[in-house]
C-alpha cells in the first residue's frame, strides 16, 4: 500500500499523482489521507466536499484501489506515521513547499517530521510549477 499525505493545493495534487504511479508501478493499492486538526474555523489544506469528490474521480480512473479517509481534530503527522506503522505500508508520499530557514524554525515542518520520523520510505514531491 502507498500512502499519500493529501492537502487541498498543488502539492497535495503532486502527492496524489506520484503515489498513484508508484501504485501502479508495485502493483499495490491506495490509502490517501486527508486530515485535520480542526483548531481553526477554515483549514485551507483540508479537502471540501467538491475536491473531495474531484479526488475520487482522479483515484477511480487511475484502475487502483484506494481508500480516502479525512480524520478531523488529529495531527495529520500522527495519523501518516500510524498509517505507515501499519504491515503493508511500503511507501510515504507528500508534497513539500520551499521555507525559509526562519520560517522552519518558527512554524515548524510537517514534511520534515514526516521524512525524519517514518521508518519507512517517503517521497518528498512538488509540483511541476514550483
Amino acid at each position: 500500500m502507498i500512502v499519500i499525505g493529501y492537502t487541498a493545493d498543488s502539492f497535495g495534487h503532486a502527492a496524489l499523482e506520484h503515489g498513484i504511479a508508484e501504485a501502479k508501478l508495485r502493483g499495490t493499492s491506495l490509502l490517501v489521507i486527508n486530515a485535520t486538526s480542526g483548531d481553526s474555523y477554515v483549514d485551507s489544506r483540508f479537502a471540501d466536499a467538491h475536491e473531495v469528490h474531484g479526488v475520487e474521480a482522479r483515484l477511480a480512473e487511475c484502475g487502483v484501489e484506494f481508500e480516502l479517509t479525512q480524520p478531523v481534530g488529529v495531527d495529520a503527522v500522527d495519523e501518516l506515521l500510524a498509517a505507515m506503522g501499519r504491515k503493508d505500508a511500503q511507501l510515504l508520499v507528500v508534497g513539500i513547499r520551499h521555507r525559509s530557514p526562519v520560517g522552519k524554525l518558527l512554524l515548524g515542518s510537517v514534511a520534515q517530521k514526516l521524512i525524519l520520523e517514518c521508518p519507512k520510505p517517503v517521497l518528498a514531491v512538488k509540483p511541476t510549477e514550483a
